[in-house]
């Protein structure tokens, strides 16, 4: 019976996406020979988020860079919803999606230091893998070892290998488009060009 692929699922509020989350999720899919495809998850505008711009933009800049990169996906999962949805229920919606695959989250190690407080944290390490992104000095196994339910779970979690480590933020584009600084080699030209031509931020 062939092994089943797994697919990384990368959310996040991509306001604007980066050269950085595009280099990432294609390390991932490089590193992992298992991992077939990223599927990128923009969160809906209903998140409570400062200066979020509205879905169909960040949806658009997504799916212009992930049309021309057959590894990647967007999905409008959580954007067709009502509410914002909790990681579990996104999860699930996209198991549904795509039954013959794995799905493995992907977070960064400050998520990780919170995990167990997330709604149904549990049922999240029990039906999906997580694959961790080690931020700044972190240390994963550092942060699982210093808490009990992580620890309880450790084999859910894989560590990245050989990140690649940014701290360029979508934050700091912002403010750079604000102070009409130019923001080339920050983004993907497409997005880059969907920003000018759409005056956003």
């Amino acid at each position: 019976m062939e092994e089943k692929k797994i697919l990384a699922i990368f959310g996040g509020s991509f306001n604007p996406p980066l050269n950085s989350h595009f280099s990432l999720a294609q390390q991932i899919v490089n590193e992992y020979e298992n991992i077939e495809k990223v599927i990128f998850v923009p969160v809906n505008s209903k998140y409570q988020k400062e200066g979020l711009l509205e879905n169909e933009h960040r949806y658009n800049m997504l799916k212009l860079v992930c049309n021309k990169n057959s590894d990647f996906i967007v999905s409008d999962i959580e954007l067709k919803q009502q509410k914002q949805l909790y990681t579990i229920e996104t999860l699930e919606l996209l198991q549904k999606e795509y039954p013959n695959n794995i799905l493995c989250f992907t977070i960064g190690t400050d998520n990780l230091k919170g995990f167990s407080k997330w709604e149904s944290a549990d049922k999240l390490v029990n039906k999906f893998k997580i694959l961790v992104l080690e931020r700044d000095e972190d240390d994963m196994n550092e942060i699982i070892e210093k808490d009990n339910f992580l620890l309880e779970h450790k084999k859910s979690f894989i560590k990245l290998k050989r990140n690649i480590r940014s701290n360029i933020s979508s934050t700091f584009v912002r403010e750079k488009i604000r102070r009409e600084k130019s923001i080339r080699y920050l983004t993907p030209d497409e997005v880059y060009y969907y920003i000018k031509e759409n005056n956003l931020y």
